[in-house]
């Protein structure tokens, strides 16, 4: 596998990130040990450097730790059964406080700052050798990407690595300043992003390469958050200390405004992006890089030297895509029968390299309420489906395992016959769970005349919970038996999506931007609605479904759209996929929705749900500087607590 070396110097430490080149036939770079000015005056180091930029997404999106602190500690997911500290103290419950060594925003701060300084120097150097401004419009993109990534993690950061502000930097410095919140916005994004927009293509260079739609995208965001940001409607601290006021003499209704505005241009003028026809489609994984999706960090299955790590067996190293075990339990613990008399265990649901299923560490789960009230109408809106494993099937066959296997009732099943069934709804007769694990092993009812067994959504655990379908595993290279379950992912992880061009105009809208003729909050959110309501696919019945309920979903909008209507329609699309904690600090509305939520407990049979509190205090809306770099300064200690956010010293 080709690595790149990129070394940047920030504070007091040296970062070095080993980045694998892009997927296959994106971008293939010599390794580099170290960046210099005069390797990117030549094409090559041009075009090194900008893999290096797509490739650093590989230590961000998809790594496990970071992941959870997107969801663990939302509205969307608490910690599982089998959970480690990492997991546990996000989740704001007592089991730990999130300081500057046990947050893994950590993940963030180690994997941005190279990346900014490799832009950086393609930025100063690359038109010296002829370099279209259309790529270097690329690292213009990535340098405003990492920095908005961390502004709205951690608040102002530093803009001089070493050299000045934004400038390439190759010495190694000991002390840092950090930028003020408003300083980042208007001094890296808001310019790098604008200039990204005007100069990089409707359609991208290369496969999964930056276009001006992903820049708009981008843009209109930065301006929705930095418009809440001078809000501030719950006067959540800012920290460095800063007035909210804007240096271009901006009030955030102008920022509203541009967001509306840049939102529907992208809208308007697409280029070769769009809507797919179903939501099942846009996370169907022989669909994966379809025309919805902008940007993503990719993978392979056909090559370890382009996915960047093993196609047989992952440890979760930083660069493996693993987020979707987080939330996938341990359904290999279900048991059948081989007897039709009495019970005889064996193994009927086996782990497989296949998008329902994959590799189960148990660490992350929903919570009762985004089963029963997030995902309350499963009869027309078809995002349910298109999110949540509800359905485990037998697939014993492929394990070489042969003979009559009986379940639930003692009845017969067959493999791809369903052996578990989390139901949509409460049943008005309550289930009869067995005392402990029963029959199945896991605690599960049985109900006359069925051969599956069942868990209603109000019985859901810490140990059992649907899974997370729509990052699921998928290999084409299973040739009939379980494949590579223990693998990481090859799937590219989704970035950005067309569709959020709607929400953030939408939600700009709701917070008093002008709207053009039939592009009202209402008019956004329905398209789309009705694009869930569309089904071609019962995911988790197996079976062709072809029914178009776009009306009803469209009829059941309100009149009236909120901010938290939009964060539930927001919650609804892209469950699971990291954008919730963002969604929640940008509207301030992290501690009013995700206070308190239900959830059973960690051993199999509970299924009493159980209302947990947590302590959401205003300074966790940033996260804490990691305790590295502040360690690594050569400053006075006062200067270093300075540095920190307040609430982690």
């Amino acid at each position: 596998m080709k690595r790149i070396h990129i070394k940047t110097f920030i504070g007091a430490f040296v970062m070095s990130l080993f980045l694998a080149s892009c997927s296959n036939n994106i971008l293939d770079e010599q390794p580099r040990s170290i960046y210099t000015p005069d390797f990117f005056k030549t094409e090559k180091g041009v075009y090194g450097g900008l893999t290096s930029l797509y490739a650093h997404l590989r230590y961000i999106y998809g790594e496990a730790y970071y992941y959870n602190t997107l969801e663990t500690g939302t509205d969307e997911a608490t910690y599982a059964q089998s959970a480690d500290q990492n997991f546990k103290v996000m989740d704001m419950t007592g089991q730990g406080d999130i300081t500057s060594t046990s947050s893994r925003s950590d993940r963030l701060w180690g994997a941005a700052f190279p990346d900014i300084n490799t832009a950086s120097g393609i930025i100063e150097n690359a038109s010296a050798v002829g370099i279209s401004d259309a790529l270097i419009a690329e690292a213009r993109f990535f340098r405003a990407f990492d920095y908005f990534l961390l502004v709205q993690t951690f608040g102002g950061v530093p803009l001089d690595l070493g050299a000045g502000e934004l400038k390439f930097n190759t010495s190694p410095v000991r002390v840092s300043t950090r930028n003020t919140v408003p300083e980042v916005y208007t001094k890296a994004i808001f310019p790098d992003l604008i200039k990204a927009v005007n100069d990089l293509p409707a359609d991208p260079r290369v496969t999964g390469g930056a276009t001006q739609t992903l820049a708009r995208l981008y843009l209109a965001k930065a301006y929705l958050t930095y418009g809440w940001w001078l809000q501030n409607p719950n006067n959540i601290p800012t920290y460095p200390a800063s007035d909210r006021t804007d240096p271009d003499g901006h009030d955030a209704q102008w920022y509203f405004q541009q967001a509306y505005n840049v939102a529907t241009a992208a809208i308007d003028d697409p280029g070769p992006f769009g809507l797919q026809p179903t939501y099942y489609d846009v996370n169907w994984a022989p669909n994966d890089r379809n025309n919805e999706i902008l940007l993503y960090a990719d993978h392979t299955e056909t090559s370890e030297y382009y996915n960047g790590s093993s196609l047989t067996y992952s440890g979760a190293g930083d660069h493996d895509n693993c987020a979707v075990w987080m939330m996938t339990w341990n359904y290999t613990v279900i048991r059948s029968s081989s007897s039709n008399t009495e019970w005889s265990a064996m193994s009927s649901v086996q782990r497989e390299a296949e998008q329902h299923l994959g590799r189960p560490w148990t660490r992350m789960c929903p919570t009762i309420g985004v089963i029963k009230n997030t995902f309350a109408d499963k009869t027309n809106d078809s995002r349910y489906d298109g999110t949540f494993t509800t359905v485990y099937r037998g697939n014993w066959d492929k394990a070489g395992v042969t003979g009559p296997v009986y379940n639930a009732n003692y009845m017969q099943v067959q493999p791809g016959d369903a052996i578990l069934t989390f139901l949509n709804n409460d049943p008005s007769t309550p289930l009869t769970y067995p005392s402990g694990q029963g029959d199945s092993n896991i605690g599960a009812a049985e109900v006359p005349g069925r051969s599956d067994f069942v868990i209603a959504p109000s019985g859901i655990s810490r140990i059992v919970y649907p899974g997370l379908w729509k990052l699921g595993t998928y290999r084409t290279d299973n040739n009939g038996g379980l494949g590579q379950p223990n693998a990481a992912s090859t799937r590219p992880f989704n970035i950005a999506k067309f569709s959020e061009l709607y929400f953030i105009a939408a939600e700009a809208a709701v917070k008093g931007a002008a709207t053009t003729a039939g592009k009202s909050a209402r008019d956004l959110i329905n398209v789309i609605r009705a694009r869930a309501g569309k089904w071609r696919y019962d995911n988790n019945g197996d079976s062709i479904k072809v029914e178009d309920h776009s009306a009803e979903m469209v009829a059941a909008t309100p009149a009236n759209i909120t901010i938290d209507y939009i964060l539930a329609e927001r919650s609804r699309e892209y469950y699971g996929e990291g954008y919730r904690w963002f969604d929640l600090v940008r509207t301030q509305k992290w501690g009013e929705l995700a206070s308190t939520y239900q959830i059973g407990g960690a051993n199999y049979g509970d299924h009493t749900p159980q209302t947990v509190t947590r302590n959401i205090q205003p300074y966790l809306y940033l996260r804490p500087i990691p305790q590295s770099q502040i360690d690594g300064l050569e400053m006075s200690e006062a200067d270093k607590a300075a540095y920190q956010n307040p609430g982690y010293n």
